[in-house]
């Protein structure tokens, strides 16, 4: 196995890792500016983007969806409930449920999104032929699955 990094002249700026992490900081910020209008913020947008494909969701769910702890996700809920986003509404089969689901305005503010993102990551890879894109894509592929098999 090829060692890419020496821990004698490590140099943390150079290393994919940090490189990955300041793209998605500098997509971040570029999301949140073009969302502003939305009246969502860059953590927002995740959950109001998986509650429209999500028929009958509950918090919990969503929270493994967006990768948050439950009190992380039911504070987001509430913040976006306050917004007039999202609504709960308890099941009527079992009480002790309470599902999520988009208000009329965030429903539209959800089918933006899409628009919002592909402008950011759009920009983000101008100059890039379709090779090299493709390329990238495998090779962002490969890492994710050898830092995953890590965790295994």
């Amino acid at each position: 196995m090829i060692q890419f990094y020496d821990p004698n002249n490590y140099q943390p700026e150079s290393s994919i890792a940090y490189l990955m992490k300041q793209v998605l900081l500098t997509t971040s910020q570029q999301i949140e500016s073009l969302i502003e209008h939305t009246g969502l913020t860059d953590a927002q947008w995740i959950p109001i983007f998986k509650l429209l494909h999500c028929q009958q969701c509950t918090a919990a769910e969503l929270a493994r969806q967006c990768n948050l702890d439950a009190g992380a996700m039911t504070r987001k809920l509430d913040r976006l409930e306050a917004k007039g986003l999202v609504q709960r509404e308890r099941s009527e089969t079992d009480r002790r449920v309470i599902y999520i689901s988009l208000t009329q305005a965030g429903i539209e503010a959800a089918q933006q999104i899409p628009q919002l993102l592909s402008t950011v990551q759009n920009a983000h890879l101008k100059d890039f032929s379709q090779d090299e894109f493709d390329q990238l894509s495998s090779f962002l592929h490969r890492i994710l699955k050898n830092a995953q098999n890590q965790q295994s």
